[in-house]
């Protein structure tokens, strides 16, 4: 498996990405099953608080692995503080994780439930001086996780998205995605699980705060379709749809989950 190509096939999946990357098989490792009854719930948790500049979405674009979403962090112009995090940290990108079908495709699972889709917002802490910088802090990162469930509503606020999908729809692509305010995509509830973990790719650098919404915001399942339409190859190449590009949950090796809630 050569080192640039991993993926979420058989041959270069989540199951083998330890062999180049070996912090995938570290102790603090994400996505995980979250099981309610051993959660704490922990009082002194504060509640989290977004303010972003939607002038700071910047590009959207298929990469084959991801639709992500690119904002301006040059400066504090889009920023997450609050919550279990100490200081402000800005908005990076964000991107989903898919099924194949609509009963799975997210990275957490919740009591055995699986979402349609999971959706992050990467956030790093300037006071490391750039993102490479924070990805070799324990406090570097931290990520919003909002869960996608289906429904019979279709979510205006992902709508923006998907629009864009057909100017991205192979591997490469890239378009102007301007004004945008991700805050939109923020369920009512501003409930969460929290605890340390990693990315959920290669490789996997256990620098994240992981901020998990309790509440999942609803799509339909022609929503759904239309993520899966994108290729995870080249304009050039057959299509092949990019789906199911989700990690499966990691052991817990010790940690805690901690919630805002009761």
């Amino acid at each position: 498996m050569a080192q640039s190509v991993w993926g979420y096939d058989s041959d270069n999946g989540p199951e083998r990405w330890h062999e180049n990357y070996p912090l995938a098989k570290g102790d603090k490792q994400s996505p995980i099953e979250i099981n309610s009854k051993d959660v704490r719930h922990d009082s002194s948790l504060a509640s989290w608080h977004a303010s972003y500049d939607p002038g700071a979405a910047k590009t959207i674009l298929n990469n084959g692995r991801t639709c992500r979403v690119v904002f301006d962090d040059t400066f504090d112009r889009s920023v997450l503080r609050g919550g279990p995090l100490t200081g402000a940290y800005r908005l990076r990108q964000l991107h989903l994780h898919w099924g194949s079908s609509d009963d799975h495709g997210s990275e957490h699972v919740i009591d055995g439930e699986k979402y349609a889709a999971e959706l992050h917002m990467v956030h790093w802490n300037p006071k490391h001086g750039n993102f490479a910088g924070a990805l070799k802090q324990p406090d570097g990162v931290a990520v919003v996780g909002i869960f996608l469930k289906v429904g019979k509503t279709p979510k205006p606020e992902l709508k923006r998205i998907l629009e864009e999908i057909e100017n991205i729809k192979t591997k490469g692509k890239e378009a102007p995605f301007q004004h945008f305010d991700p805050s939109i995509l923020f369920p009512k509830s501003r409930d969460y699980w929290t605890y340390h973990g990693s990315f959920t790719t290669p490789p996997c650098e256990e620098c994240i705060t992981w901020i998990l919404l309790r509440e999942p915001i609803e799509v339909s399942s022609d929503q759904m379709a239309k993520l899966r339409s994108l290729s995870k190859n080249d304009e050039n190449e057959p299509v092949s749809p990019l789906v199911d590009n989700w990690r499966p949950p990691q052991p817990l090796k010790g940690r805690v989950v901690r919630a805002s809630f009761k």
